[in-house]
């Protein structure tokens, strides 16, 4: 059977049309498999572990180590740790704030603060290098087997703590990773940080729900508030120090470690959130180079041991899309952008009403 030239030309023309379709409807299908995960979260997920945690005694609770990246957090660092020790409902942890070249009153503060708590201790970065490389640093001189990310703005729901742990002491939670929370936002005096109230009231959630419910894979923990195991985060190597977003980077090498990550929802931290449209553009913008950076670094593993990786491939699937879809629509738009500019300076004023019309046709 032989095919002609025309019927070939035809054929991936055709593919073309179906890769085209399929890109620009992409968010819309996401949008409803995330929503199809939720659900199936609800209705199938074993051992979500939400309902049933109990209250640890003093003499059961593991000891965690909540670290605190500090650098030039003098406004809301001494509210936080103030808070950490007098509302939190456990007993065995301490708070190890990692001043990380902090050139404020920063140091001044939390030696103040360490009259006051015998539980707190200041590990000094000389040189600012960063979170990961803060963190990395201070997993050494943690004390605890469980450590708690707790960014220098953030405070959890007072049970926080102890909710965390319930996922950690089963017999069945040994190759869990990190369990990470629910966020909710504490700054919502502007439109922008309400708006980012129901993103990730709602909006992340329902991601979260979705990618745990289906084979136990999460593209990333929440930077802000998230509890570790140490021993899995050491056998991962720690934060890596050369990526844009070590909380995206330590979910993906935990799972090609073949770790669990956790989502609890019924644990609550409030954090804050960019009130400038400068800072919400800075902070995107390095969450979409840290998931590339992470896509390109694992792609060759996913693609030459897919058998072996085959529960996190739902999540590569979905980040493979989600990166060709963002180059798709800043090529696509440049194009149609520039093709109409052309056609304006030639003065094709038709031409243009028709492009108009053939796209809210298409739509």
């Amino acid at each position: 059977m032989q095919i002609s030239l025309t019927e070939l030309l035809t054929d991936v023309q055709n593919l073309g049309y179906g890769a085209f379709i399929l890109l620009c409807f992409y968010p819309i299908l996401g949008a409803m498999i995330w929503f199809w995960g939720a659900t199936s979260y609800h209705l199938f997920k074993r051992d979500k572990g939400e309902n049933d945690w109990r209250i640890l005694q003093p003499s059961e609770q593991p000891f965690v180590t909540i670290m605190i990246p500090a650098h030039n957090e003098e406004v809301m660092l001494e509210s936080t740790i103030t808070y950490l020790f007098e509302e939190l409902n456990y007993t065995n942890f301490e708070v190890l704030v990692l001043n990380d070249g902090s050139t404020d009153r920063t140091k001044a503060i939390i030696l103040e603060l360490e009259k006051r708590y015998p539980r707190l201790r200041m590990l000094e970065v000389v040189a600012n290098k960063g979170k990961a490389h803060a963190f990395n640093i201070g997993t050494f001189f943690a004390k605890g087997d469980y450590l708690l990310s707790n960014d220098a703005d953030t405070v959890p729901e007072p049970d926080a703590l102890m909710k965390y742990m319930n996922y950690f002491i089963h017999d069945a939670d040994l190759n869990t990773a990190a369990v990470t929370a629910n966020m909710d936002v504490a700054n919502r005096t502007t439109l922008l940080g309400k708006s980012q109230t129901v993103e990730f009231s709602s909006i992340v959630g329902v991601i979260k729900r979705s990618q745990t419910a289906i084979n136990d894979s999460m593209y990333a923990y929440s930077g802000a508030n998230t509890l570790y195991r140490k021993s899995l985060l050491m056998a991962a190597g720690g934060f890596r120090q050369d990526r844009a977003t070590e909380d995206i980077s330590i979910a993906w090498d935990h799972q090609m470690l073949g770790a669990v990550p956790r989502f609890a929802p019924n644990v609550i931290f409030h954090m804050n959130v960019p009130e400038t449209v400068k800072d919400l553009f800075h902070q995107r913008q390095r969450w979409a180079q840290g998931g590339t950076e992470v896509w390109l670094a694992n792609f060759g593993g996913f693609v030459r041991h897919p058998f072996k990786h085959r529960y996190q491939f739902s999540m590569f699937i979905d980040t493979t899309l989600s990166v060709i879809w963002a180059f798709f629509f800043m090529i696509s738009t440049a194009i149609y952008l520039l093709t109409i500019g052309v056609l304006a300076v030639n003065q094709q004023w038709s031409t243009i009403g028709n492009m108009f019309q053939y796209s809210l046709g298409r739509l």
